[in-house]
């Protein structure tokens, strides 16, 4: 197993890792299954949307030409000659001096050119008294005036949400292709972990990365399959990674890559044939980051400590997601803004350094407050965090007031 003697920068391992996935193949599903994937199909409109003119409101349909003189002091008087609810179709053309009850949605019948609210007019038994003149269109929807026959509603590469799923059964569609859902292998190791349902004990720690990359790699509409814990045995974690290969279409470890003497993750991996790209990220947190293929399928080894797993996801694992699911290029990575300090920040970090910060927008600008608790080690830090602050490598203060780049932590649907 080959690897770069020195560490690479952010941008060439994400370029490298990048250059290493590719989507995933697609399927149909139904409706109620789509909210969340990314279409693979490029939808068309078959028809116009609406269908056909119908009201916008509870009212009359009419003429509008024959309201023109109407006012207060001579009121203009209309025949009704018929009641029209959605769903029903007229029986009969609307004439002049004549007006139709007509609820909303229903369609507007022939000879009519305006809908007049019911609240503007007032009946006395089967006749219409207009005190106000109706303009032509008024309160009509028309055919097509959303939607054109032949107009393209949807590109492939859109992340379905409710929106898209109520504009797909407006059509009559009931399946939709989109890319299938990659299966992400979490392996967790080492003796020092216990799982969240097991009783504390002197030394050990709960298994929390698992379930902290299973939520996230659900963010990015992936399937997570969490396998069992593995204790720090090259044997254990060699059986672990050949069971992940069979079962998922990428692999994310937690543990075991840095150079202590139970880093067994490296060598097991080398032992299984790991095709490595990479190990070592010259960042904080999260510089122990091992990047290779396994069987053909990507492998991330990310570092143990809490925060520098998670902050590695988001800047390395969450990029080949989103390729792999089918987004398109400008989604891969965090969004970034520009952002103003609310308060001084120095590190005694020798590397390019991702400070956790809660982001907010008044006034036209993004401001930054960094959180206190910076260690790797300090999972509860996350919990105030919606963005990553960058301080460069040898920047180890900024002043209150100063612009700063910033990464918004948010799920690819959303960026």
């Amino acid at each position: 197993m080959e690897l770069h003697e020195k560490p690479l920068a952010v941008a060439d391992a994400q370029a490298a890792i990048l250059e290493w996935v590719s989507p995933v193949g697609v399927e149909r599903v139904s409706l109620l299954e789509a909210p969340g994937r990314v279409l693979a199909e490029t939808v068309v409109s078959p028809h116009d949307l609406p269908t056909f003119d119908n009201s916008a409101m509870d009212g009359y349909a009419l003429v509008a030409a024959d309201t023109a003189p109407a006012s207060e002091a001579a009121p203009v008087r209309l025949r009704l000659i018929e009641h029209v609810t959605a769903g029903e179709v007229p029986r009969q053309p609307v004439l002049p001096g004549q007006a139709v009850r007509i609820m909303t949605g229903a369609p507007l019948p022939e000879g009519a050119s305006a809908v007049v609210m019911q609240e503007h007019v007032c009946r006395e038994g089967e006749t219409l008294v207009v005190t106000r003149p109706v303009r032509k269109g008024d309160n009509i929807r028309r055919r097509g005036e959303d939607v054109r026959a032949g107009q393209t509603l949807m590109m492939a590469g859109e992340w379905l949400t409710a929106a898209h799923i109520g504009v797909l059964a407006a059509f009559h569609r009931t399946f939709v292709t989109v890319r299938r859902r990659p299966v992400v292998a979490i392996v967790a190791t080492g003796d020092e972990l216990i799982e969240a349902d097991e009783p504390p004990a002197p030394g050990k720690v709960v298994n929390s990365n698992a379930y902290a990359l299973a939520a996230l790699v659900r963010e990015c509409g992936a399937v997570p399959l969490v396998l069992p814990l593995v204790r720090d045995d090259g044997a254990r974690i060699e059986a672990a990674f050949a069971e992940a290969t069979q079962a998922a279409d990428i692999i994310v470890s937690s543990g075991g890559v840095s150079v202590g003497d139970r880093d067994l993750v490296k060598p097991a991996l080398a032992r299984l044939g790991l095709e490595a790209r990479f190990w070592r990220v010259w960042m904080k947190p999260g510089k122990p980051l091992l990047f290779g293929r396994l069987c053909g399928r990507p492998c991330f080894g990310l570092p143990g400590n809490p925060v520098s797993g998670m902050v590695c996801y988001h800047l390395f694992v969450r990029p080949a997601l989103a390729k792999m699911v089918g987004l398109p290029e400008a989604q891969w990575r965090l969004p970034e803004v520009t952002a103003t300090l609310r308060q001084d920040v120095r590190t005694k970090a020798d590397r390019p350094t991702y400070l956790r910060a809660r982001l907010s927008y008044a006034a036209g600008d993004w401001c930054a407050d960094v959180l206190p608790g910076q260690g790797s080690g300090m999972l509860t830090s996350m919990l105030g965090a919606n963005s990553l602050v960058f301080f460069p490598e040898g920047k180890q203060y900024g002043a209150a007031g100063e612009r700063v780049p910033a990464l918004r932590l948010m799920p690819p649907g959303a960026a």
